[in-house]
């Protein structure tokens, strides 16, 4: 096994830097090296060697769920690939939830792209019956959000 050389002062600033923004994981990729710092969850975890696979590919189910919401006339999609944000800021609540009353205009998430926080507003007044990505999570150009009946 080969020796892996490690900064323990950039381990340190990094965090530091976890600490100071409330961070709870942080991944740091160079070339063929891999670190993530990980607080509160268990043990810190470094990693050498090529990132590993992605996860298996959700259920039958879900997709059929997702897929069936994409065309229904309710569908609040992401007019950008960004990152869904459920609520304004971290720990505070959410926009909305299933069952929720939305007038036109009204924002029900945030999609960040490129560091800019843009609020997606709901196209018509109604009530939320689903929401279709975690809080957190990387939505598509044109991916159902949520559904509004």
């Amino acid at each position: 096994m080969a020796k892996l050389d490690v900064d323990i002062e950039l381990i340190e600033k990094l965090a530091d830097l976890m600490a100071d923004k409330g961070l709870t994981e942080l991944v740091v990729e160079e070339d063929d090296t891999k670190l993530r710092l990980q607080r509160g969850g268990g043990a810190p975890v470094y990693a050498a060697g090529p990132a590993p696979m992605p996860a298996a590919a959700p259920s039958a189910a879900a997709a059929v769920t997702a897929e069936s919401a994409d065309n229904h006339p309710g569908a609040v999609k992401s007019p950008m690939v960004g990152t869904a944000y459920l609520s304004p800021q971290p720990g505070a609540a959410n926009f909305v939830s299933v069952g929720s009353k939305v007038a036109a205009g009204d924002t029900v998430m945030i999609i960040e792209a490129m560091k800019v926080m843009n609020q997606i507003p709901a196209p018509k007044a109604g009530t939320v019956t689903q929401i279709l990505v975690a809080d957190g999570g990387p939505v598509e150009f044109g991916e159902a959000l949520l559904v509004i009946e």
